[in-house]
C-alpha cells in the first residue's frame, strides 16, 4: 500500500512539472510575441494633445477647405473650414469647426507674395487663424515711404491682410536657460541634444558663425563649446559641440532659475492659443501664448521665415533660450520687440525643424546621453541643465534600477521573466522526482541484493 502511494506521488509530481514547463513556455511565448519596443528606441512625446486633432484633420481634409487649426480657451481644438461638408467632418472628429471665407492655400499664397516683394527690415508677417487673415507689422525703423509701399503690395493681395505699426524693435535677442558668451555677444542655451556620438547645445543661429567658441559667465567655467553648425538669415538655429563631447548630469533638464529646472521628455509642435513657457538668462522664466505660425520676420541681419509668434515677453541675452509646455519642447528663442515691463512679441525656431536639418535628436530619459537618476547641482556648467522643479512644466525624478524595481520587472507578467521561473521551477521538480525515484530503486536493489546474498 505504501509503495503504490510513492508511485502516485511520483506521478502527479511528474505531470505537473510537465505540466509547468508547458505554461511557462506559452508565458515566454506571450511574453516575447507583445513585448514593447526597448527604451532605447527613443521615447516620442510629441504634443498631440493641444495640436494633434486639428493637425490631423486640417491634413485630411486638405489646405483648400481648411485655414487652420488652434486651441480654445478651454484647450479643446478648433479648426477652420470653408465649406459645411468640412464643418461636418470636423464636429464628427470631436472638434470644433468655425466658418471662414479664406482657406489656408489662399493665407499662405498672400504670405509668398509678401515675401516677394522688396525687403523692408523692420517688418513681420504672420499667419492668423482665428481671424482669418494676414497680419503685417512694422515696428517704429520703418519709414513712412516703405511702410506705404508695403501696404499697396497687400491692398493688392485683398481685403484679408491687416497692416499695424508696432511699438519697439525687431531685432535678435543676442547677448536664457544658462548663459554662454562668446566674442560674438552672449546667448542662451537651449535643449541638448545628441547624434549618438557627441552631445551639442542646440540654440540660436545668429548667435555665433561656425567656429564661434563660448565660454560660461561663471570664473572657472573654461570652455563650453564650438560653434560646428548652423543656418542664420532664412532660419534661426545653430549647433555647439560640447568640448569634452558630452552634456553631463541632468542633460534633459532645462533650468528655469533659482537652481529649479523642468525635464523635457520628446519634442513637438505647439498650436495657436497654447500655453508655452520660455526660459532665458536675463528675462528668466515668462510664460504666454501661441499667437500665430508660419510667421516672417525681418530683422536688420536678414529675414527668416517658418517661425513661431507668442505674445512671450523676452529681452536682450534670452536668444536660443528654450520654450516648452507641459515637458515637451517646442522652440528656441529667436527675437522680437518690446521688453518684459511693457510686454512684446517674442518669435522662435521650431526645434523638430531644426533638428531634422542638423540630424541631431534632444536628449531625454531613457536615451542614450541622458542621465537616468540624476540632476546637475545649481551652478554646473553652462547649458540646459538645472535640478528641482517648477510648475511651468512636468519634471519628474528619475528613480535609479534597485532591488524592489528589478523584482518587480521579474514578476510582471508582460515581460518574460515569470515564464522563465515558471519554466526553471518545472525543471528543477523534474529533476528531483527523477532523482527521488533513483535513490528509491537503489536502495530496494541494495536491500534485496543483500537479503539474496545473505
Amino acid at each position: 500500500m505504501r509503495h503504490a502511494r510513492r508511485r502516485i506521488v511520483r506521478r502527479v509530481a511528474r505531470l505537473a512539472a510537465v505540466g509547468g514547463l508547458l505554461l511557462g513556455g506559452t508565458m515566454v511565448t506571450r511574453a516575447v510575441a507583445s513585448e514593447p519596443p526597448d527604451a532605447s528606441a527613443a521615447p516620442r512625446t510629441f504634443a498631440q494633445t493641444p495640436s494633434g486633432a486639428g493637425g490631423d484633420l486640417v491634413s485630411r481634409l486638405g489646405t483648400g477647405r481648411t485655414a487652420g487649426h488652434w486651441v480654445d480657451s478651454e484647450g479643446r481644438p478648433v479648426v477652420a473650414v470653408t465649406d459645411e461638408r468640412a464643418a461636418e467632418a470636423v464636429r464628427r472628429a470631436g472638434a470644433t469647426a468655425k466658418r471662414v471665407r479664406h482657406s489656408l492655400s489662399e493665407l499662405r499664397s498672400a504670405a509668398s507674395t509678401l515675401r516677394s516683394a522688396p525687403r523692408v527690415a523692420g517688418t513681420a508677417w504672420a499667419l492668423d487663424y482665428r481671424s482669418n487673415e494676414v497680419v503685417v507689422r512694422g515696428d517704429r525703423t520703418v519709414s513712412g515711404s516703405d511702410w506705404s509701399r508695403l501696404t499697396a503690395v497687400a491692398e493688392g493681395i485683398g481685403g484679408f491682410v491687416r497692416m499695424e505699426r508696432t511699438e519697439g524693435t525687431f531685432t535678435t535677442r543676442l547677448n536664457g536657460a544658462e548663459p554662454i558668451l562668446s566674442t560674438a555677444g552672449r546667448c542662451s542655451a537651449g535643449f541638448n541634444v545628441t547624434d549618438g556620438t557627441s552631445d551639442f547645445i542646440l540654440t540660436a543661429g545668429h548667435c555665433g558663425p561656425t567656429g564661434s567658441v563660448w565660454f560660461g559667465d561663471r570664473p572657472g567655467d573654461g570652455q563650453v563649446g564650438r560653434t560646428v553648425a548652423g543656418s542664420f538669415p532664412g532660419d534661426d538655429f545653430s549647433l555647439v559641440e560640447y568640448a569634452n563631447g558630452k552634456a553631463g548630469d541632468g542633460a534633459d533638464v532645462v533650468a528655469v532659475g533659482d537652481g529649479k529646472g523642468v525635464r523635457i521628455t520628446g519634442a513637438g509642435e505647439p498650436a495657436v492659443g497654447q500655453r508655452v513657457f520660455r526660459s532665458g538668462s536675463t528675462s528668466g522664466l515668462r510664460d504666454g501664448r501661441v499667437t500665430a505660425l508660419d510667421a516672417t520676420v525681418n530683422y536688420p541681419e536678414g529675414t527668416v521665415t517658418g517661425l513661431i509668434e507668442t505674445d512671450v515677453c523676452a529681452e536682450p541675452g534670452d536668444s536660443g533660450g528654450p520654450m516648452f509646455s507641459e515637458g515637451v519642447a517646442l522652440g528656441v528663442t529667436s527675437g522680437g520687440s518690446g521688453d518684459c515691463a511693457k510686454g512684446g512679441t517674442t518669435f522662435f525656431q521650431p526645434l523638430p525643424e531644426a533638428m531634422a536639418s542638423l540630424g541631431v535628436r534632444l536628449i531625454v530619459p531613457g536615451r542614450e546621453g541622458a542621465a537616468a537618476g540624476t540632476s546637475a547641482p545649481a551652478g554646473q556648467a553652462p547649458g540646459t541643465r538645472a535640478p528641482g522643479a517648477s510648475g511651468a512644466g512636468a519634471p519628474a525624478p528619475v528613480a535609479g534600477v534597485d532591488g524592489s524595481t528589478l523584482l518587480a520587472r521579474l514578476t510582471d507578467r508582460r515581460n518574460i521573466g515569470p515564464g522563465l521561473l515558471v519554466v526553471a521551477g518545472s525543471l528543477v521538480a523534474l529533476v528531483a522526482t527523477r532523482w527521488i525515484r533513483e535513490e528509491q530503486d537503489r536502495k530496494a536493489y541494495r536491500r534485496r541484493y543483500s537479503a539474496t546474498w545473505g
